[in-house]
């Protein structure tokens, strides 16, 4: 099947609106790689057991349809000691199926010393997942948009 944009007008469009996608997404990339590393530079670590692993199904409250395959996520429940003292619990914002811990795992927490609650597992998936899926999209969103201008425009 060969789909053909009529008039340089709609290319053009096309181009400009990819890139600029693929720019934002690029931006919210970086974004959120800057607060990774940020929490990373202010961060105290902590020794951590994982306690439970908390199933759950996320469908932003059914907006999407289910379907037959999805899986319920496994987000693990950790609980530390504070350089305060104080034994805290979080659930871990990234689950995974399988599950990438097993209760009674000691895993090592990132916390801020100033808010003790904003803690996170010092784990790739933790970290560095979204800032990669956003700024991976961007750039071959981008990618794709650069590649149409520059092969149109050649033959302009």
């Amino acid at each position: 099947m060969r789909v053909q944009v009529r008039g340089r007008g709609a290319r053009r469009w096309f181009t400009f609106g990819a890139i600029a996608f693929g720019a934002l997404f690029l931006v919210v990339g970086v974004i959120l790689a800057g607060v990774s590393v940020s929490f990373l530079a202010d961060a105290e670590r902590a020794q951590g057991t994982v306690v439970a692993l908390e199933w759950r199904n996320d469908h932003n409250g059914g907006s999407f349809k289910k379907r037959k395959d999805d899986k319920p996520a496994a987000y693990p429940v950790v609980e530390f000691t504070s350089a305060d003292g104080t034994r805290r619990t979080f659930r871990n914002s990234t689950g995974a199926n399988p599950p990438a811990y097993e209760e009674g795992e000691r895993v090592e927490v990132l916390y801020r010393a100033d808010s003790p609650d904003d803690a996170r597992i010092n784990g790739f998936a933790s970290l560095w997942l979204l800032p990669l899926i956003f700024g991976g999209i961007g750039l071959v969103i981008a990618g794709i948009g650069t590649g149409v201008a520059m092969a149109t425009r050649g033959r302009s």
